[in-house]
């Protein structure tokens, strides 16, 4: 039994040591996922929160999220998230860009959490825009508990409740309140 627990200990500590990512995450793909509407052929507003699993040994058990939006006849995406990293270059933390809304994270496949196209997207994107430029942690950045990208995703969700969203369980830090 005591080989066995040996056995057991140096294959997980190998797997938290490579991670489950493979190579480097500057080389990991960004590229679009196909998720998203084409916004050539979608003539109507589209307002998408995607979730995928956060670079290396995070990702086991958390997600890092996002909203994208579309406004209607608009030719692209606009992205609102929070990423940490870029505090250490200087950059905000909360990044509102014109940007794919499907890329993959870091070589990792979004999954699509809710959609609403149509009528009153309009006025929704609005509302999560003006959340957004909002947020009251947009110069802090801790992994956990929080502030994070999650806690950025739900605090906008929470400012525009008619777009009911329940986040996965696996967005660490979405429950943070300061």
């Amino acid at each position: 039994m005591k080989n066995i627990s040996k056995i057991l200990f140096s294959i997980m500590l190998l797997l938290a040591l490579n991670g489950c990512s493979s190579g480097d995450w500057r080389t990991a793909s960004r590229e679009p996922a196909g998720i998203a509407p084409d916004p050539a052929s979608t003539r109507e507003a589209v307002v998408q929160v995607y979730a995928a699993p956060a670079w290396g040994w995070r990702g086991w058990f958390a997600v890092h999220t996002w909203i994208a939006a579309k406004k209607t006849g608009a030719d692209g995406y606009t992205v609102y998230e929070v990423i940490g990293w870029r505090q250490s270059r200087g950059l905000p933390i909360v990044r509102i860009e014109r940007d794919a809304p499907d890329r993959y994270w870091f070589g990792r496949q979004p999954e699509l959490v809710a959609d609403f196209r149509g009528q009153g997207g309009d006025e929704l994107i609005a509302r999560i825009d003006a959340a957004a430029r909002s947020y009251p942690w947009g110069d802090t950045y801790k992994a956990f508990p929080g502030p994070n990208s999650n806690t950025f995703t739900a605090w906008v969700l929470e400012q525009v409740p008619e777009f009911k969203v329940e986040l996965p369980f696996s967005a660490i830090g979405s429950g943070f309140r300061g």
